[in-house]
C-alpha cells in the first residue's frame, strides 16, 4: 500500500454511511483528491465491496441501522485488514477511546471537514507505509518478540498476542526509544500523528492495555509509569 504519487494504482477508499448524501459527497471529494472511491450504506454492503473491489482504508460511520460501525470495526480488526477511520456524530471522549481500543486507526466527529478527512486518510496510509518492514524483521525484549512485518507480538511461550493498531504503534514507539521517559504528547506524536482527536486519556488506556499483555507471572515491569512525566520502556531490545 502506498500513496498516490508513489504507485500506479490510486489508493482505494470505501465510504460506509447510511446517509446517501454524505456517501455521495465524500466519494466525490476523494475522487477529486485522486483516490479510487466506492461506498456502501451498511455493513453487509461494506463486506460486499471488500469481497469484490477491496479497500486500503475504510471511512466507517458508527451509527447505522443493523450492525453498527464499532461492531464491524471489531470484527475487521487484525492482521491484513484495511485501515479504518471511524466517523461519529457522538462527541463523547469515551466513544473515541472505545473506537481506538477495538482497532480503529483514527476517529473523527461528524460533521467533519472533508479536506481534513482526506488529510487524515493520507496520514493513516502514510503511517501504515512507515510500519511496513522487510520480511523477518523482528525485535526481542524480555523474552518477547515483536515481528514488525507481521505486526505481531509473540510471548516467551511462542504464543501470538493480538494487538490493536494503536497498541502496535505504541509498542513500536517504545521499542524504538527504550530506557527513556516518553511524555503523553510524545506518544501522541509517535503513535497517533499528534491527532487532536486523541486525548491523554486514550494514551493512558492504550498503555494500560498494552502493559497487561506484557505481564508475566514473576516477570519484570516492562512499561513503567513516571509520575508527572509519562512512561518508560524499562528493558533494552535486541535484534
Amino acid at each position: 500500500m502506498a500513496l498516490m504519487n508513489e504507485i500506479a494504482q490510486p489508493p482505494r477508499v470505501l465510504i460506509v454511511d447510511d446517509d446517501s448524501a454524505i456517501r455521495e459527497g465524500l466519494v466525490e471529494v476523494f475522487q477529486r483528491a485522486g483516490f479510487a472511491a466506492s461506498s456502501a450504506g451498511d455493513v453487509p454492503g461494506l463486506e460486499k465491496v471488500l469481497n469484490t473491489k477491496g479497500a486500503d482504508v475504510i471511512v466507517l460511520d458508527v451509527m447505522m441501522p443493523g450492525e453498527d460501525g464499532l461492531s464491524a470495526c471489531k470484527r475487521l480488526s487484525g492482521k491484513g485488514r484495511p485501515a479504518i477511520i471511524m466517523l461519529s456524530a457522538l462527541g463523547d471522549d469515551a466513544d473515541r477511546i472505545v473506537g481506538l481500543e477495538i482497532g480503529a486507526d483514527d476517529y473523527m466527529s461528524k460533521p467533519c471537514n472533508p479536506r481534513e478527512l482526506v488529510a487524515r486518510v493520507k496520514a493513516v496510509l502514510r503511517r501504515r507505509d512507515n510500519d511496513s518492514a522487510a520480511p523477518g524483521e523482528s525485535v526481542r525484549f524480555a523474552g518477547f518478540r515483536i515481528d514488525i512485518a507481521r505486526r505481531e507480538l509473540i510471548d516467551p511461550d511462542d504464543v501470538v498476542i493480538p494487538l490493536s493498531a494503536g497498541e502496535f504503534r505504541l509498542l513500536r514507539a517504545f521499542v524504538e526509544r527504550p530506557q527513556r521517559v516518553l511524555s503523553r504528547e510524545q506518544l501522541l506524536d509517535f503513535a497517533f500523528d499528534n491527532d487532536s482527536d486523541v486525548f491523554d486519556r486514550a494514551v493512558d488506556v492504550q498503555v494500560s492495555r498494552l502493559r497487561r499483555k506484557l505481564e508475566r507471572p514473576g516477570g519484570i515491569e516492562i512499561i513503567r509509569t513516571v509520575r508527572g512525566e509519562g512512561y518508560l520502556f524499562a528493558v533494552k531490545p535486541t535484534s
